[in-house]
């Protein structure tokens, strides 16, 4: 199976990664730009917009990632029940 084709089927846990790495990266920009200002009015918008754009791009991958492993919960109990509908043993994968 090849990236592209993985990552149309796993949209998901590939946005989760982008969102989660995108935080991290806003968080470190944010620190980065509160350490070399020395008043706290200048300091202001670093947190603003890093600490809670990171914050928020945190949050959304770990909804995104919930929401993959959630979905594969879901094919898997769809894959229970028909087997139980259709008399078979064991689930196909």
């Amino acid at each position: 199976m090849t990236y592209l084709r993985w990552a149309r089927t796993q949209w998901d846990r590939v946005g989760a990664w982008v969102c989660v790495g995108l935080g991290v990266l806003a968080l470190l920009i944010g620190w980065r730009g509160v350490a070399n200002e020395a008043l706290t009015p200048q300091q202001l918008p670093y947190i603003i917009s890093g600490g809670i754009g990171g914050l928020f791009l945190l949050g959304l991958g770990g909804m995104l990632w919930i929401s993959a492993d959630l979905r594969d919960e879901w094919r898997k109990l769809d894959a229970l029940e028909q087997a139980r509908r259709t008399g078979v043993d064991e689930p196909a994968s």
